[in-house]
């Protein structure tokens, strides 16, 4: 048997035994659970709140890609599966939570809730932060552990029935055998250039709105402020002139003050570009077009109109692709014939890109009414 048809056999769950992979490589995702202390190169707790929820164009991003994700219409299916997959995870879409947290931590782990007869009832998305794969002798997940409020909840890899428990999808790791790379993790390094030049701005605003200056004293005899003069020099500066609401305000000095106004050089005040350009890598790593995001500069599409049909080509299909795909086998199983799609016909953003395929599609008399179908990604008839 060929290594091909060895690994397949494996994932399919056909005979054949499974080849080990290599189980000593520590995931940045799992250190958070290893009992020693191990150094770590990106903290997802900090990246979450500086930047999904501390940064404007990260965040602006992820919910341009997982509401669009959410958003999308698929090819209709059976009753049961319908309630599956359009069903709300904690109030949310369940893609649309699929899709941020593939995102954002490059995993999503999806939970098939059982009635007693052993039948997918729900789909319940867990946060990947929190559970670990626990890997078995041969480096293959043997189950998974969920930890939240110091307490570990071990989940099988499959029941007594021998269905799985969790649909584990994530995006590609080169350097991982059970993790995926999330776009968070390589905008981290802009996130923390745009918050730093956003805290620059606010902190200029907090002094005045304009670059600072030095006060001078010069006396007769060549002696300067003694302690008590300089304190209080100091508190009048802050309460006085300090801050929005005395932007502007004339300021009073005393013999031998003089104020000298130090103006920052272009390079000094450069941190407004600077900002800019961190801004475009963030939305570059999440893969959306700068132009949707408003963001000045590398407009390279004439109109909204192309970016947003970028955006659905490049970044929105591709990840919906691999979240259907994840989700039908994930429930096959229960539902064999099920292949979840997105309807490329009912996207309001390709509308221009599929009519003109149809019109090519219809004039091509050579082909027969199959072909025709299977090139405008339609089902067979009668299927």
């Amino acid at each position: 048997m060929s290594f091909l048809t060895t690994l397949a056999s494996a994932f399919k769950g056909g005979g054949g035994s499974r080849v080990p992979i290599a189980s000593g490589f520590i995931s940045p995702w799992a250190v958070a659970f290893d009992a020693a202390p191990r150094p770590r190169s990106f903290d997802y707790g900090r990246a979450i709140r500086d930047g999904f929820v501390g940064n404007p164009v990260a965040q602006r991003s992820v919910r341009i890609i997982a509401e669009g994700v959410g958003s999308a219409p698929l090819f209709p299916v059976d009753e049961n599966t319908s309630g599956l997959i359009g069903a709300t995870s904690a109030g949310q879409s369940l893609i649309e939570t699929v899709a941020a947290h593939l995102l954002l931590h490059g995993n999503a782990f999806i939970q098939v809730m059982k009635d007693g007869a052993g039948q997918p009832v729900e789909l319940f998305a867990l946060r990947p932060e929190r559970l670990r794969i626990v890997p078995g002798e041969d480096g293959w997940p043997k189950g998974y552990e969920y930890r939240i409020s110091g307490r570990t909840l071990a989940i099988p890899l499959e029941d007594d029935g021998g269905w799985p428990n969790l649909i584990h999808i994530r995006s590609f790791h080169p350097g991982d055998d059970h993790y995926g790379a999330g776009s968070l993790a390589a905008a981290d390094p802009a996130i923390a250039i745009h918050n730093a030049a956003s805290e620059w701005n606010r902190a200029l605003l907090d002094n005045a709105a304009r670059p600072s200056g030095a006060l001078t004293y010069e006396s007769g005899d060549g002696a300067g402020l003694t302690g008590d003069q300089f304190d209080r020099l100091k508190a009048e500066l802050t309460s006085a002139y300090q801050g929005q609401a005395n932007a502007g305000r004339p300021m009073l000095l005393e013999g031998g003050l003089k104020w000298q106004s130090m103006a920052l050089s272009p390079a000094d005040m450069d941190f407004a570009t600077l900002k800019a350009a961190a801004a475009r890598d963030i939305a570059l790593a999440f893969g959306v077009p700068p132009m949707l995001l408003g963001l000045p500069g590398d407009n390279t599409y004439s109109n909204y109109r192309e970016a947003n049909r970028a955006l659905w080509r490049l970044t929105l299909l591709p990840l919906a692709g691999k979240i259907l795909a994840g989700l039908s086998e994930g429930l096959g199983p229960w539902f064999p014939d099920l292949a979840l799609s997105v309807d490329l016909d009912r996207v309001t953003a390709l509308a221009d890109d599929r009519e003109k395929l149809w019109a090519q599609v219809s004039a091509a008399d050579f082909l027969t009414s199959a072909e025709k179908r299977e090139l405008l990604g339609l089902k067979a008839e009668g299927a």
